[in-house]
């Protein structure tokens, strides 16, 4: 009688069906993949395993060493990180485990693959909500030419722009231009939409300017990485398509982040990144200077010690501290660049403490309290032993008084968005193996 009312269930529901039979392919993926090791590696697995856990501890240990040694031990460690895996492989072929491991890897890929899509998300949890908004009438853009290599002028976005009634000013030169001031003086004239074609920087001077006087702000993305065009969704290839939101466009109410009085759209840095980032051979030699630098950074004997307060939390030395417009993704350290959604209301916070291989290899691990502590909340504040700090604010590097205080203003930026762009993609999360199984084969909170 259960089973009949649960058919009839997902014929009434097919989603729900869909995802029953996805949970269960998850499930026999995995068990697969566990087989496929015992037939055809036999007593040979709990080798394999050994082997793997143990060449994950020796690649991190390698790193982290690489990280913080100086001369031939960090050499040594690299060599260690190199060879490795080549070992692992080697080794693999040697005992004709190779083709093993590679389908048991591939149907365990797939059970996450599955287990994701049967777990899925709801729209709500990705997706901004949008609202209907008239063309201006007169649009005001910011472009520098030499941001992203050049994309203002491979893309011609000056003349479209022109040629869509917008008014352009490139940041030429000669010396530093003030964006600020040419923001306000044009929102003075009457513009009725502020934009800019650049990094994300100076997209945030401007968008707070836009905040300011409740204008809509357009994102054109012409900067070298493009993390906040990214996160609304923009096309990232081609930053012409951006300006389509002159013509036919939709609005995202979005929140701004704040470091005392200046606005973020993505984030700010404090420690270890902020610090390299201040010296002056940086700029010409970015990996020589961070790997000259990173071991006393990492052993404290270089820079200000920090405190960072959150909540009820207080986080003392962390090696690094980045306090985001919105929360991050994180279930793993390559997640770090996207945030789901940028009207939550909150400030994303991530330290990092990290003084011994032990704490890194947790931090591979992910166990919160052992080198990496996620938050979240309305007010991050950062002390130090010093009376100023290091900072990079939107990969702008300023020195900063302490004590730092860092605050978000819910829905204060109207951001311009074209019609159809790209969009958000879902963000990933780990599999919960627990709501899989009650998904896969009944039980409380199935759904």
């Amino acid at each position: 009688m259960a089973l009949h009312e649960r058919d009839s269930a997902e014929s009434a529901d097919p989603a729900s069906g869909r995802r029953r039979w996805l949970a269960r392919a998850a499930y026999l993926a995995i068990f697969a993949s566990v087989a496929v090791l015992l037939v055809f590696a036999g007593l040979h697995t709990l080798t394999l395993l050994i082997v793997a856990v143990g060449a994950a501890v020796v690649e991190v240990a390698a790193l982290f060493w690489f990280l913080t040694s100086r001369g031939a031990l960090r050499w040594i460690s690299l060599v260690v990180l190199i060879l490795t895996p080549i070992v692992v492989l080697w080794l693999l072929v040697s005992a004709r485990l190779l083709w093993v491991v590679l389908l048991a890897a591939a149907l365990a890929a797939l059970a996450v693959v599955c287990a994701r899509a049967a777990l899925g998300r709801d729209r709500s949890d990705w997706v901004m909500p949008e609202h209907p908004a008239v063309p201006p009438k007169h649009a005001f853009l910011v472009m520098n030419p030499h941001s992203g290599g050049g994309k203002v002028g491979k893309f011609d976005l000056k003349r479209r722009a022109e040629a869509l009634g917008a008014e352009v000013a490139l940041l030429e030169g000669p010396g530093t231009v003030d964006v600020e001031a040419l923001a306000r003086d044009a929102v003075a004239r009457g513009a009725d939409l502020l934009g800019v074609a650049g990094g994300d920087g100076t997209q945030a001077l401007v968008a707070g300017i836009a905040a300011e006087h409740d204008l809509p702000f357009l994102v054109i993305s012409a900067g070298t990485r493009n993390h906040f065009a990214l996160d609304l969704g923009l096309d990232r290839e081609d930053p012409s398509r951006c300006l389509d939101a002159l013509t036919d466009g939709i609005e995202l109410r979005i929140d701004l982040g704040k470091v005392g009085e200046r606005t973020f759209v993505n984030n700010a840095s404090f420690g270890a990144y902020a610090e390299v980032v201040q010296s002056p051979a940086y700029r010409d030699d970015k990996t020589g200077t961070t790997l000259r630098m990173l071991p006393d950074l990492i052993e404290g004997q270089r820079g200000a010690r920090l405190l960072a307060r959150f909540g009820d939390s207080t986080v003392e030395g962390p090696q690094a501290v980045l306090v985001s417009n919105g929360p991050y993704e994180i279930y793993d350290l390559a997640g770090l660049g996207r945030r789901p959604r940028l009207d939550r209301g909150t400030l994303g916070v991530v330290t990092i403490s990290v003084s011994s291989t032990r704490q890194a290899v947790a931090l591979l691990r992910r166990a919160r309290q052992e080198g990496l502590i996620q938050h979240s909340g309305r007010e991050v504040v950062i002390t130090a032993d010093g009376p100023s700090i290091p900072a990079g604010i939107d990969g702008e590097a300023l020195v900063i008084p302490t004590p730092v205080r860092c605050t978000v203003t819910p829905g204060a930026l109207r951001v311009r968005v074209p019609r159809n762009r790209p969009g958000v993609r879902p963000p990933a999360r780990p599999v919960d193996w627990v709501r899989l199984r009650r998904l896969a084969f009944g039980g409380s909170n199935s759904a």
